[in-house]
C-alpha cells in the first residue's frame, strides 16, 4: 500500500513542524510515510486515520467503515452496484420545536396539498410570494454552504444531517424532507456512486470521495431547494471531470431561461456539455416547480429530445438540477430503503441544483451564492 501520511513532510495539517513519530499500527501493516508530528496530532486526526488502517486489512471495505463499532449493514444481501453501502443504525428522528411552522406532510408523510395540485398547470407568483421564495431560498443556500463547510475525511454522513437540521431550525425554518413520504432525515448525502436521496447513516467520508448534499427547507410558508457536489479531499482527475461538466451543464441550460423559452429546451444545453466529457445525463428525475408546494409542475427533464410540456412564463419558479454519471449509462438502482438511488455500473455520479424565477427580462438565481442573477 502507498503512502498514508496524515503530517506532511514539510508541515502538518495542524501548521506543526515536520514530524517523526510513525504510527506503530501503519509499521506493521507495511504502510510507509504515515507520520506525526507529536501524540496530539495522532488523536485529533485518530478518527480519520483508522480508515486507513480498515482499508490494509480490508481491501474494498473501508467504505463501509464507521464510528461505532456496532454499526452494520441493514442489506448484506443485496448486490450493490459499486462500494458504498448503507451504515445503520440510523440515528432517531430529530425533533422540531413546536413553534416552528411545518408542511401538511410533516406528521403524516403524506404530502396531501401536492396530490391535489398534481396535474395542475404551473403558478405564477405574486410579487409577495416571489419575496417569500427570495428568503427560503436565501435560507437554503446559507444551510448549505454551513453544511460544505464542514465536508471532511472522518465526519459522517449522520452528522451533516445534524449540522443542516440545527442550521435550518435555528432559523425557524422546517426541513423540507423531514418525513416528506417517509423520508427519515433533513438533508440528502448522496456519496460517489449514489445519484440522488441518500440517506445519511453513520458512514464515515473518506479521502478522495465525492459528496452532493441537498439541502430544502421550509419557512414562512414556502420552500426553498439547492444542492451542490464537493470533493472530499484529494479527489481523482475523473472526479474533478464530472463535478465541473454538471456544473457547467446547469450553468448553460440557467442561460436559456426567460420569459417564452420551452422547458424541452433546457435538456438540449445540457446533454451535450454532458456527452462531450463523457458523461450520461438520468433521466429518471427532472426539476420541478416549487413555491408553497416542495415539488410541483412544471416538470423539467435535463436530458435532449424529452417531451415536457411548457412554456416559461414571467412569475414562475421552479428548479433546474441535473444529474451526471460518468461513462454512458443513465440508468438506475435503488437500494430496498426505497430512496437511494445509484449507478447500475458502480460509477460516480454528480448533480447540482439552484431554484429559478423567471423575470420580465431573464432570470434569477434565487439560491445563488454569490452573484444573484445571469
Amino acid at each position: 500500500m502507498s503512502s498514508a501520511v496524515l503530517c506532511q513532510s514539510e508541515t502538518c495539517i495542524n501548521g506543526n513542524p515536520p514530524s517523526r513519530m510513525e504510527c506503530p499500527t501503519c509499521s506493521k501493516l507495511g504502510i510507509r510515510g504515515s507520520f506525526f508530528c507529536s501524540q496530539e496530532c495522532y488523536k485529533a486526526g485518530c478518527e480519520a486515520h483508522k480508515l486507513i488502517h480498515e482499508l490494509a486489512k480490508n481491501p474494498g471495505s473501508s467504505v463501509n467503515v464507521g464510528k461505532s463499532p456496532d454499526s452494520y449493514n441493514p442489506f448484506p444481501n443485496f448486490s450493490f452496484t459499486g462500494t458504498v453501502r448503507p451504515l445503520y443504525p440510523l440515528s432517531p428522528r430529530r425533533t422540531v420545536p413546536g413553534h416552528i411552522p411545518r408542511p401538511d406532510y410533516a406528521t403524516t408523510g403524506r404530502p396531501n396539498s401536492e396530490m391535489r395540485e398534481a396535474g395542475q398547470p404551473p403558478r405564477i407568483l405574486s410579487s409577495e410570494e416571489i419575496e417569500k421564495m427570495r428568503t427560503a431560498c436565501r435560507l437554503s443556500r446559507e444551510v448549505l454552504d454551513i453544511a460544505a463547510s464542514h465536508v471532511r475525511a472522518g465526519i459522517t454522513t449522520d452528522e451533516l444531517d445534524e449540522i443542516v437540521h440545527n442550521a435550518t431550525i435555528e432559523r425557524n425554518a422546517y426541513p423540507s424532507t423531514l418525513n416528506y413520504r417517509n423520508y427519515p432525515k433533513s438533508v440528502c448525502t448522496s456519496i460517489n456512486e449514489v445519484i440522488c436521496h441518500g440517506i445519511p447513516d453513520q458512514r464515515i467520508l473518506q479521502e478522495g470521495d465525492i459528496v452532493n448534499i441537498d439541502v430544502s427547507l421550509f419557512y414562512d410558508g414556502y420552500h426553498g431547494d439547492v444542492n451542490a457536489t464537493y470533493p472530499v479531499g484529494k479527489i481523482d482527475e475523473d472526479s474533478q471531470k464530472l463535478i465541473r461538466t454538471t456544473r457547467e451543464s446547469l450553468d448553460a441550460s440557467i442561460k436559456l431561461c426567460k420569459p417564452g423559452a420551452l422547458f424541452r429546451d433546457l435538456g438540449k444545453a445540457i446533454e451535450p456539455i454532458a456527452r462531450a466529457n463523457g458523461c450520461a445525463v438520468v433521466r429518471s428525475y427532472t426539476g420541478h416547480g416549487i413555491h408553497e408546494l416542495f415539488h410541483c409542475s412544471p416538470n423539467i427533464p435535463h436530458y435532449a429530445k424529452n417531451k415536457a410540456v411548457g412554456t416559461m412564463k414571467t412569475g414562475m419558479i421552479f428548479t433546474i438540477e441535473p444529474m451526471l454519471n460518468l461513462g454512458t449509462n443513465w440508468s438506475e438502482i435503488h437500494w430496498p430503503d426505497n430512496w437511494t438511488a445509484t449507478t447500475v455500473d458502480g460509477k460516480r455520479s454528480a448533480q447540482f441544483e439552484e431554484t429559478l424565477l423567471i423575470t420580465e427580462t431573464g432570470v434569477e438565481i434565487l439560491t445563488a451564492g454569490r452573484s444573484p442573477s445571469i
